[in-house]
């Protein structure tokens, strides 16, 4: 399938038109932006604050869909100490507008048709976003390709898309969840961090040669990253995408 002209980058008005609980510290907001021309699965944007005075804040959120023209979904975990998530979390409503720039980060999408080549995202957190985006467009489009989807988070109401992701199991679609904190009544597998050994033992093997997508921490992603080059996998075929902004 050949590639589509990518969406030139801008500045768009978007308004709030729906806010939902999404987990006990984030919220699932979905946008209205006449001019937002649609994204990629896996891309990112910037939504700027300005406050009566003047003084302007922003920071980067992933896509929660590879979502038409004119429509944005975004899920945001609130850092207590940042300027633009707590406002979001806390404080907007359905109504208030919001200046978003983006498209952004073509390196990290997936398309569908691209490659027949299976696919494993890893997620660390919030970190889930864009995955869930390509998760969510892979099923859209009934892609053959075999996605993996190992999740470490640390409670069970910490797991973003909950409900969307155990839809979206089936013969293409796998869902593994490693629980750091809590875990639900009677799962079979350890309580704690994600390990090297629990890493090569519930994603796709090195001699398949998987596309690898990353997202998480900025310490999740570069504990993880060596640890599957160390497996086998082609530095080349593991994209990347931290998180730490406010």
């Amino acid at each position: 399938m050949p590639d589509q002209p990518r969406a030139r980058t801008a500045w768009h008005t978007a308004t709030i038109v729906e806010k939902l609980a999404e987990t006990p510290h984030a919220v699932r907001l979905t946008l209205a932006a006449p001019t937002w021309p649609g994204s990629e699965p896996g891309t990112h944007l910037d939504v700027r604050l300005t406050a009566p005075d003047g003084y302007q804040a922003s920071r980067s959120y992933s896509v929660a869909s590879s979502t038409p023209a004119g429509n944005v979904v975004l899920a945001i975990d609130e850092l207590p100490d940042g300027e633009v998530s707590p406002f979001l979390v806390q404080d907007a409503r359905p109504g208030d507008q919001l200046e978003i720039h983006g498209p952004l980060g073509s390196y990290f999408t997936w398309l569908p048709g691209r490659s027949d080549r299976p696919v494993q995202l890893i997620a660390g957190g919030s970190g889930v976003v864009p995955l869930y985006a390509i998760a969510l467009a892979h099923d859209a489009a009934g892609d053959p390709a075999h996605l993996q989807l190992l999740y470490s988070v640390r409670t069970p109401a910490e797991v973003f898309f909950a409900d969307e992701l155990a839809a979206l199991t089936g013969p293409t679609f796998g869902l593994d969840l490693v629980y750091t904190r809590e875990a639900p009544h009677d799962w079979p597998d350890p309580i704690g961090r994600l390990t090297r050994e629990t890493l090569a033992a519930r994603t796709i093997p090195a001699s398949q040669r998987p596309h690898i997508y990353v997202c998480g921490s900025t310490g999740f992603v570069e504990t993880i990253t060596p640890w599957l080059v160390d497996l086998g996998h082609s530095a080349t075929d593991v994209l990347t995408e931290r998180f730490g902004g406010l």
